[in-house]
């Protein structure tokens, strides 16, 4: 929702940085449409044009700014506002776009559960344009990023954006841009000529506890998979791509005097820098809007830490089979019995870092395991058969671990597993679904923080964290931290 022109101007002129994402300019007398934090000369209020998103920036003509480059702005949250169906379509068009993946308007219906009609009508009112326009903003988009933070050829840019071929290409860049996607490459370098040896830039809306979100990595970190080291994170990763596994590792570095992280990867892993760009952006929660979740982590019995963020994961199987090790256990002996599992059976794999050298084990790994060789790293038998249900499943695609799959059948079918209660499911759907009101009511973390061993007793109290219950388990686990609650 945009704010009247009035506020929305105001806002332009103090940069605030709270907007970012939730509001765009476009600038008459140049044609060209920024963010509000833009570093150019403010504009005169005769020549504002206020958007509440790029799709509708873009169906107005109005082009991207080279400078403050509105496709690396914020996007959308799990839960910010009530429109959430419209929402829900948005982030699976972008997950689709980024992913290289085809979504017909009709298979994105389906998915939602409403009509081809009802969506289109819904996504008009919601977002100012329908579901197809949107689509084709988010391609150009994100292959305005590639040809600018990138050295990767045009034809790969093209692909990589979703166009059928390079005369679409061309064709869709001259039609909305009113030029090639060479010369914005040459024109996107004289704006920025440090970024493209930099890495891909992604924001996040201020402020944001860099602190806590890190240290939550940190503590769990597993040796040769992944490394903190200051306001770096690095870790190793596979990623599924043309019917085959690529291998890798990227590496994420926060600049917090920027809103910003900067997403760089090996050059195994460049094929999924769309898909890699959509889940860095859910692991660090870069989408998430302060200005709406800490008026209700104030309302918690602890010091207010602004900006807290959900830490998600860049793979939903190795969170799963985190939390599923973490069962009835303390952080440090669940790192323990996961570092086994990783040396046992983890893909040897050579990086230029000498703190990553293994893979996490891939579901059909996992699933074909010795039981035997499992119990032998010191997982009991009932966690033994929870982790092979469960990479079975993922294995064969009965359960999806990742943002985009529906959350109550995802959740039905976790709880249909032998060895995975409700504190798994809600884990799992806060890790990897991403789902900000994820509530593991039984968990002794949060009874020690609350003062209270009757699970409905914290639910309760937890009733006015409501949608953010997830962001309260966050804060409140780290608030106790230093105990190694059981999680």
């Amino acid at each position: 929702m945009v704010l009247d022109t009035d506020a929305a101007y105001l806002a332009l002129k103090a940069r605030d940085a709270r907007f970012d994402g939730r509001l765009f300019v476009g600038v008459t007398s140049t044609g060209i449409y920024c963010r509000p934090v833009c570093r150019v000369r403010t504009p005169r209020r005769e020549n504002c044009r206020f958007f509440g998103s790029r799709a509708q920036a873009e169906a107005a003509a109005f082009r991207p700014c080279m400078k403050c480059r509105p496709e690396i702005a914020p996007g959308l949250s799990l839960m910010d506002s009530s429109r959430s169906l419209a929402d829900s379509a948005a982030r699976l068009i972008e997950d689709a776009v980024h992913s290289g993946q085809a979504l017909p308007l009709p298979r994105l219906a389906a998915r939602l559960g409403v009509t081809d009609r009802h969506l289109r009508r819904i996504f008009q009112a919601a977002h100012g344009v329908g579901p197809l326009a949107y689509l084709g903003t988010q391609r150009l988009l994100l292959a305005k990023q590639l040809l600018t933070d990138t050295e990767l050829p045009v034809t790969q840019v093209a692909l990589a954006s979703g166009f059928a071929s390079l005369r679409r290409f061309n064709a869709a860049f001259a039609e909305h841009y009113r030029f090639s996607p060479s010369r914005l490459r040459h024109e996107g370098s004289n704006h920025a000529p440090a970024t493209r040896s930099e890495g891909l830039r992604l924001a996040w809306r201020p402020p944001c506890d860099v602190e806590a979100l890190l240290g939550h990595f940190a503590r769990r970190q597993l040796q040769g998979v992944e490394e903190v080291d200051g306001l770096v994170l690095r870790r190793t990763l596979s990623w599924p791509h043309q019917g085959r596994r690529l291998q890798g590792w990227l590496s994420v570095r926060f600049v917090p005097e920027r809103h910003e992280l900067v997403l760089s990867t090996s050059p195994s892993l460049v094929p999924v820098l769309g898909a890699l760009m959509q889940r860095v952006r859910q692991t660090f929660d870069l989408d998430a809007d302060p200005a709406r979740i800490d008026p209700v982590m104030a309302l918690l019995p602890l010091p207010l830490r602004p900006g807290a963020r959900l830490p998600g994961a860049m793979d939903g199987f190795e969170a799963a089979v985190r939390i599923v090790l973490g069962q009835q256990v303390t952080v440090k002996a669940a790192r323990t019995l996961t570092q086994r599992l990783v040396d046992r059976l983890g893909t040897p794999l050579e990086t230029p870092f000498p703190a990553l050298h293994r893979l996490f084990p891939d579901a059909p790994t996992l699933a074909a395991a010795d039981p035997e060789v499992l119990g032998q790293l010191g997982i009991v038998r009932q966690r033994v058969k929870a982790l092979q249900a469960l990479a079975t499943a993922v294995a064969s695609g009965a359960i999806e671990l990742h943002r985009g799959a529906p959350l109550q059948a995802t959740l039905d079918a976790l709880r249909a597993l032998p060895g995975i209660g409700d504190w798994t499911a809600q884990l799992i759907a806060l890790r990897a679904l991403a789902w900000p009101d994820a509530w593991p009511a039984s968990d002794i973390g949060l009874m020690n923080a609350l003062g209270s061993r009757d699970p409905k007793h914290i639910t309760a109290l937890a009733e006015p964290w409501r949608p953010w219950r997830a962001y309260a388990v966050m804060r409140l686990w780290h608030h106790v931290e230093t105990l190694e609650a059981p999680r």
